[in-house]
């Protein structure tokens, strides 16, 4: 099968890169390689199973090389929640517009499926928890929740509109070896640089789901490859939850610090948009056939132990 990955240098996308190799697709990876370079999938580069177009898709020159492909990973989004409230312009450009350019490129190209990585914060702060597919009403209180709100209202029309099939995933926090953001980087930065205080945004009672990032695209490809409606929406996510303050004892334990002191900025939210509580209900995927192997405290732990090793 011949697949775009839209983002497909990046963290989650580099995975799924290495999944997709591995079941023999014929992979193209469209990446402006902003979050770094091509080492993540440089020897899928090398052995010649992976090519690379280098192109900001808010650009043209790239819509003709998806021409006879199946389906499009569409991975590529501006990632930063905390940024989206002070400079929401990129996210909006990068995550609305550019989603609606993926998506013509595909219409006048005639490629007939997108996979679309969509998040938790789409629900904002929800009162069921944990929170189902179905829960309404949707009110993200970040810029970055309400542009991916607004990618999968678009995805959805073209599918209806244009005979297109959409897989959408909502994840909980997917976390592990290649990362470049959240909370476990930051706590490696700061813990390197003065390792005997860490200081923690908001209270540290930030209480959410984390899923190892192997586990996460494992989940993708089984849903693909499991359900057929024209448009279908899974969250993705452990079934438990982990404050942020004992995440840093994990971090710290992992650098071998046993005394760390921590300190708290204090308030319920460590941003403006952060959403305190978060755990996804995953029993559309469960009754699906895939449920994950990891909680949030093993997802931890091992992403935190690849960090480390990476650097």
């Amino acid at each position: 099968m011949f697949v775009v990955v839209t983002g497909g240098a990046g963290f989650i996308g580099s995975h799924l890169v290495d999944a997709l190799v591995a079941q023999g697709d014929e992979v193209l990876v469209i990446d402006m390689l902003a979050a770094g370079g091509t080492e993540p999938i440089q020897r899928h580069l090398n052995s010649g199973k992976v090519r690379l177009q280098k192109n900001d898709l808010l650009t043209d020159g790239w819509q003709d090389t998806i021409k006879g492909a199946h389906r499009v990973y569409h991975l590529a989004a501006d990632p930063d929640v905390q940024k989206s409230a002070t400079t929401p312009d990129p996210t909006i450009q990068n995550n609305i517009l550019a989603t609606y350019r993926v998506l013509e490129a595909m219409r006048t190209r005639g490629v007939p499926e997108i996979i679309f990585t969509s998040t938790s914060t789409i629900y904002g702060e929800a009162t069921t928890i944990p929170t189902p597919e179905e829960y309404t009403p949707l009110e993200p209180i970040s810029v970055y929740g309400a542009s991916k709100l607004a990618c999968e209202a678009l995805i959805s029309a073209y599918c209806h509109s244009f005979g297109m099939r959409s897989w959408n995933f909502r994840f909980a926090n997917i976390i592990g070896e290649r990362s470049g953001h959240g909370v476990i980087t930051d706590f490696i930065r700061k813990l390197t640089e003065n390792p005997h205080e860490l200081e923690i945004l908001g209270d540290g009672r930030q209480t959410k789901s984390y899923l190892e990032v192997h586990e996460c695209v494992e989940a993708m490809l089984y849903a693909v490859g499991h359900a057929k409606d024209p448009v279908n929406t899974f969250n993705i996510g452990s079934e438990d939850w982990i404050d942020v303050k004992t995440i840093g004892d994990i971090v710290a334990d992992e650098m071998d610090l046993p005394s760390v002191r921590q300190r708290f900025t204090g308030g319920a939210r460590g941003w403006i948009g952060d959403v305190p509580k978060m755990q996804l209900a995953i029993g559309k995927l469960k009754a699906l056939g895939w449920k994950p192997r990891l909680g949030s405290h093993e997802s931890v732990r091992i992403a935190t132990r690849a960090m480390l090793g990476n650097r």
